[in-house]
């Protein structure tokens, strides 16, 4: 597996989330191309930053539920990682918030959950600077007074370069 430290992110694109069905229609747009590409046997990295509050889970809830994950989707805070199954595929949600140094990723063992087919979705991901693939999509999430969510989407993979025009 290819570590890097600090990727070389291909172009973003700016959008804005004004209400969570603009999140959802987002989620549904990726939910398709990461499946089609989960589907031929591939490995998708999302990364997930923002403050607090920001969205990350909320995203995930409906990246997750336009995967076809039925039932109450949680926040891994507390055990780090979630797993999920759906249609022969792997998906594995993680939340660094709570560590307090990138070596415990090393020593908690996910290296291989990581090179693994299947999908990897992580907030927090500075959380184990260094240590993480590239990121395919990157999306950094902030909130605007109004509730609006401004997100720069990006990502420094190929996978990026062929979706990008399908999620603007």
């Amino acid at each position: 597996m290819t570590v890097s430290a600090d990727p070389s992110f291909l172009p973003a694109l700016s959008l804005t989330w004004p209400d969570e069905s603009h999140t959802a229609a987002f989620a549904q747009r990726l939910a398709t191309l990461v499946t089609a590409h989960l589907q031929q046997g591939g490995r998708v990295h999302i990364e997930l930053r923002g403050d607090l509050g920001a969205g990350k889970t909320t995203f995930t809830r409906h990246l997750l539920h336009a995967m076809g994950i039925e039932g109450r989707i949680k926040s891994p805070s507390y055990g780090v990682v979630q797993p999920y199954e759906v249609n022969g595929l792997s998906i594995w949600h993680f939340d660094f918030y709570r560590f307090e140094d990138p070596r415990e990723w090393e020593d908690a063992g996910f290296r291989d959950l990581f090179a693994a087919p299947g999908l990897t979705i992580t907030e927090w991901p500075d959380k184990a600077a260094g240590l993480l693939p590239p990121a395919d999509v990157c999306l950094q999430l902030s909130t605007d007074m109004d509730e609006t969510r401004q997100v720069t989407a990006q990502g420094c993979t190929k996978q990026w370069q062929a979706w990008q025009t399908l999620l603007a």
